[in-house]
């Protein structure tokens, strides 16, 4: 047992020295001081990093098929009404969402930015007084009212009740509405006398969008669009106006769901039209995004780049469609942020490296000043120091 004892001392790699041989200097005090002072500060830095989370990046290729990409957008026209803004929707493979209503609030605004009334779309109501028929007779007490479409009907039972119902009629014939007054239905609703009454008013819209995960554009611009001849177009004469104010500022656009440290670069950026009109683009280049947090939940987004473009009315050639365009494609490399904790055996060995590399360190430093001391006071007695 004792040789066994024995041959365990002799692995012994912290051999002891006795306390009367040790030799204290006031320099070896203070580097002691500064490197416990430099541990504790490595330590607290490192158990900082181990209690908080940290954001690992990767990229990917997006493999994802048949998903769908949705547009949350927040969009003041100060100088723009709300009768005559509407929101198209198109991407490459053929899809449009023309005049879309659906999911979207409108807010009319005064010169001053305040709002006058919220509401979903339209403009106006039928007012059921003795309207017109679509046999041409006027409406009687006892009858039903189906207002007539002005040869826009699909079929011979359809009926238009009310202006949007005309202009909806119109738009899927691809035709313009020249003149609202020569329709009964928008002369009772006052088309264009509450186009006349908002005038001066600006249009705060926000909502969003579910498109195709492909390349597209939505736009907002005056006027009902429709296809003439496989051409899109927006109803402008209906509105008897030459010019259209799109300055604009965008409070938010944002393609899919927020998360921890996304910045989209279009949030608050504001744009004031200087000519009569033209159309304003913004090409925007999307990244599709996975951010998962500690606990696993996993949020699929994406982030956007963008540049951005005005093309004005140039004279002598076909005058661009006035509005705020927005082209988007996406990018095949998918960006993925995982948030994870540091290990704990991988803290346990970055705090011994703290300790053993200060320590050390501060050994080499205290021998180093310790010999170099010894030197100098040794040269001095023999009076060879100069």
């Amino acid at each position: 047992m004792d040789g066994i004892m024995n041959k365990l001392r002799n692995l012994d790699a912290y051999p002891k020295v006795n306390e009367d041989f040790y030799s204290r200097t006031l320099s070896g005090g203070v580097i002691t001081l500064v490197s416990s002072v430099v541990m504790f500060l490595l330590f607290f830095s490192e158990l900082r990093l181990y209690l908080h989370a940290v954001t690992e990046t990767k990229l990917v290729v997006d493999t994802s098929r048949g998903e769908t990409l949705r547009i949350n957008f927040d969009v003041t026209f100060p100088a723009l009404a709300c009768s005559i803004l509407s929101l198209d929707a198109m991407d490459i493979s053929g899809e449009q969402h023309l005049d879309v209503k659906h999911d979207i609030i409108k807010k009319r605004l005064d010169a001053h930015g305040n709002v006058i009334e919220a509401r979903s779309d339209g403009i106006g109501a039928p007012k059921i007084e003795k309207p017109l028929q679509r046999h041409g007779g006027r409406l009687e007490h006892n009858e039903t009212y189906c207002g007539s479409c002005y040869g826009a009907e699909v079929a011979d039972d359809d009926c238009c009740n009310s202006c949007e119902d005309v202009r909806e009629a119109y738009r899927k014939k691809g035709w313009a509405l020249s003149n609202p007054d020569l329709i009964d239905q928008c002369k009772r609703e006052g088309f264009l006398q509450k186009i006349k009454d908002e005038e001066g008013e600006g249009c705060n819209i926000y909502g969003f969008l579910e498109v195709n995960k492909v390349a597209g554009n939505f736009h907002f611009a005056p006027g009902k669009s429709f296809q003439q001849s496989n051409v899109h177009v927006h109803d402008l004469l209906a509105f008897q106006k030459d010019s259209f104010n799109i300055s604009h500022k965008i409070n938010r656009l944002a393609f899919g769901d927020y998360f921890p440290g996304v910045v989209n670069p279009l949030d608050g950026v504001q744009w004031t039209q200087e000519q009569p009109s033209g159309m304003y683009q913004y090409f925007i280049k999307v990244v599709p995004t996975m951010y998962t947090d500690v606990s696993g939940h996993t949020i699929q987004s994406n982030q956007f780049s963008v540049t951005e473009h005005f093309k004005g009315a140039e004279i002598g050639r076909l005058q661009s469609l006035p509005g705020v365009f927005f082209f988007y494609d996406l990018s095949p490399i998918k960006v993925t942020f995982t948030q994870q904790h540091v290990s704990f055996l991988h803290f346990l060995t970055n705090v011994c490296a703290i300790v053993g590399g200060v320590f050390t360190v501060s050994g080499i430093l205290d021998s180093f000043i310790y010999h170099g001391q010894k030197a100098i006071k040794k040269k001095i007695e023999l009076g060879k120091f100069s």
